[in-house]
């Protein structure tokens, strides 16, 4: 399995934009859209947000109604909560892919190879206004709005190593500059972290840093084994994430400071790419079911579970949109 990976919702204001312009006529971009990339932290909620809204989610089907994907990449769906509702966003003869929603639930970022590599795009949430937001010969993917909206952290393959990019209005800032692969960036609900894989300790563990980069990064998980896709908790007190540390995938739950890890799942399948329900009542992920994946919902509390989909084929990256009214 390949899981792959603006100016509407995602701009800054005038006086942003002219602090980086004078940062560039003083020959100091890098230091300016750094700071500029922290961005003001927004306090976490003490309560989850809201509801939960639709789950976009990757799938290279080919039939059922109202799927137009001849080709069988991936491309982009929807669906409601309870798994119905089905509706495709793209389609192209190449892979859409990993879509991840904005705090306010107006924007989708995701990956496309539509223009011959993997670079980042937007969408709106009904699959109108598709933008690219990345231009480079580099493999873009694994994207993440912050809450504010300003910015977008990604996954950049850089010569065979990957790193940690942010883009604030056009301008781009390695945050990682790590020989080791770091991939999967997420953003906390308040912004000031940013949680990742990478293999920099010898094998693939759950990191957090500053999403402003400063100061050092710290490993959440510390183990032999593969720790791999964070997804935050709405309210930034837990973490979510994939690990190999039982017989197989699993989709296991910590505290944000690593402690307090519990296997959610703890059986057969391959469970993979863990997403937060906006309420935090609930995680969907990827579940290996008869060689195809498909879109699962477990209530992190009880245990008890639902899949959501049934197309035999592959139905991954699942993302939650927060309710909107």
């Amino acid at each position: 399995m390949t899981t792959q990976s603006t100016t509407k919702s995602i701009e800054t204001g005038g006086k942003a934009r002219r602090t980086v312009l004078l940062a560039l006529a003083l020959g100091a971009i890098l230091a300016a859209v750094v700071a500029l990339a922290a961005g003001p932290a927004r306090e976490a909620g003490a309560a989850y947000p809201g509801g939960n809204g639709k789950i976009a989610f990757q799938s290279d089907r080919t039939t059922g109604a109202g799927v137009n994907n001849p080709t069988g990449d991936y491309e982009i769906f929807t669906m409601k909560p309870d798994g119905t509702g089905l509706k495709q966003l793209t389609s192209n003869t190449t892979d859409d892919a990993t879509p991840s929603f904005s705090a306010d639930g107006g924007t989708i970022v995701f990956t496309s190879q539509r223009d011959g590599n993997k670079e980042i795009y937007i969408m709106n949430p009904d699959g109108s206004g598709q933008e690219r937001i990345t231009n480079n010969a580099a493999d873009d993917e694994f994207p993440s709005i912050s809450p504010d909206g300003i910015r977008i952290t990604f996954e950049r393959d850089l010569g065979g190593n990957s790193e940690i990019i942010v883009w604030v209005a056009g301008f781009e800032v390695n945050l990682t500059n790590n020989p080791a692969a770091d991939e999967f960036p997420v953003y906390s609900p308040d912004g000031s972290k940013i949680a990742f894989t990478s293999d920099r300790d010898g094998d693939r563990e759950v990191f957090v840093m500053n999403a402003d980069s400063t100061g050092e990064s710290t490993n959440l998980t510390n183990n032999a084994v593969q720790d791999i896709f964070p997804d935050w908790s709405p309210n930034g007190r837990k973490i979510a994430f994939t690990s190999t540390r039982g017989a197989y995938a699993d989709t296991f739950v910590m505290n944000a400071d690593g402690s307090g890890r519990k296997n959610l799942t703890r059986d057969d399948p391959t469970d993979v790419m863990p997403a937060w329900s906006p309420d935090g009542k609930k995680i969907a992920f990827s579940r290996n079911v008869r060689q195809n994946f498909e879109i699962v919902v477990i209530n992190p509390a009880t245990g008890e579970r639902k899949r959501l989909t049934d197309s035999k084929a592959y139905d991954v990256a699942p993302d939650w949109r927060p309710l909107v009214n």
